[in-house]
């Protein structure tokens, strides 16, 4: 634990060395990889070969990040156990846990720290109390500056949170390796969702540019416009509204006709169809990203009670365990009474 105070602000950075995360990482089941490796097999065929060459077109759109050397093979994935660590691939002790699984294990302990207040727990409380304003994990180093010390941070921004390579694709791997699991996830769909949008929005360009070259011959607008016709209309309402001219609604007619054409039935078949392709799309993407970081069968292993259930259960049972003394205390001393009462009656 370290402690810098600054313009009357005291932060207090808080590390958590090897014998913790082992110790947490155990409690709270995260899965590691083991020395155990197995090889993933593709189905050949014509999709294999329009894959390559959907790769070799899109090689310039792939951002320059560090990829794994196999990609054929995966690490068998085990809960992590203390006892067992000799199954786990522990090249570094350092860098076994990234900075995603860090933060989470810190946060755990942070949530299960018991404060002197009573019925409290977790930083949460002492943060409603005002005892800190926040509690966030920091970032892995600077992002700017013209060192040559590239850390994963940097990576991101030269290769992902810049205006200047919008047009690159996500590199998912890394943003889950940096975040965690919960933001991958998000960036994922946030990516396949925006991909979609743009055969939806050049259809959608195309029935626009279909409602303006049409215009000029759509009868209804050519009818409303034509000021030979002078077609009177009722009043839109009943007291301070008059008569008015049917060629005065030429704009709003020939602007409806814009988003409202023969195209536009088309265009509604389509958006349907999209819909469908982009949820089954994103089920296939959610499956292999949850095969690839596995994240497969964390609804079946048992979840970890939350901090504010440990410490009402714990307060129930000390409750309880009060009424019981009380009770026997109780009883022994009605026993005791009884026992004189006996006694003297049988002296008697």
């Amino acid at each position: 634990m370290f402690q810098n105070k600054s313009q009357g602000l005291s932060f207090v950075r808080i590390h958590a060395p090897w014998q913790v995360l082992s110790r947490e990482a155990e409690l709270l089941k995260i899965k590691m990889p083991t020395k155990k490796m197995y090889e993933i097999t593709e189905e050949g065929g014509i999709l294999k070969k329009l894959n390559e060459i959907w790769c070799k077109v899109t090689e310039p759109l792939k951002p320059q990040v560090p990829q794994q050397e196999n990609t054929n093979m995966k690490s068998l994935s085990y809960p992590f156990s203390r006892e067992k660590i000799y199954l786990y691939n522990i090249k570094d002790k350092d860098t076994f846990f990234d900075n995603a699984t860090r933060s989470r294990i810190v946060r755990e302990i942070l949530k299960r720290t018991s404060t002197k207040a009573r019925n409290s727990m977790g930083i949460g409380t002492l943060i409603a109390n005002n005892v800190y304003d926040a509690a966030y994990p920091l970032h892995d180093g600077e992002y700017e500056g013209q060192n040559d010390d590239m850390n994963e941070r940097k990576l991101l921004y030269r290769e992902w949170a810049r205006y200047g390579v919008f047009y690159k694709f996500q590199p998912i791997d890394l943003i889950r390796k940096y975040f965690g699991e919960k933001i991958g996830l998000y960036f994922a769909w946030l990516g396949l969702y925006t991909e979609f949008l743009i055969p939806s929005s050049v259809v959608g360009i195309i029935v626009f540019l279909y409602g303006c070259i049409t215009i000029e011959s759509d009868i209804p607008s050519k009818e409303m416009c034509d000021q030979r016709n002078a077609f009177t209309m009722c009043p839109l309402c009943d007291k301070f509204c008059d008569y008015w001219n049917l060629s005065s609604a030429c704009a709003t007619a020939r602007a409806s006709h814009l988003f409202d054409n023969p195209a536009t039935v088309f265009f509604s078949i389509f958006m349907a169809l999209w819909a469908t392709m982009f949820l089954e799309q994103w089920k296939r993407l959610q499956m292999r990203l949850s095969y690839f970081w596995d994240l497969t069968g964390l609804e079946e292993e048992e979840e970890h009670p939350r901090p504010e259930y440990e410490t009402k259960l714990l307060q129930k049972k000390l409750k309880n365990k009060n009424i019981r003394t009380e009770n026997s205390d109780e009883v022994r001393c009605n026993s005791l009474f009884s026992l004189i009462l006996d006694l003297c009656f049988v002296i008697l």
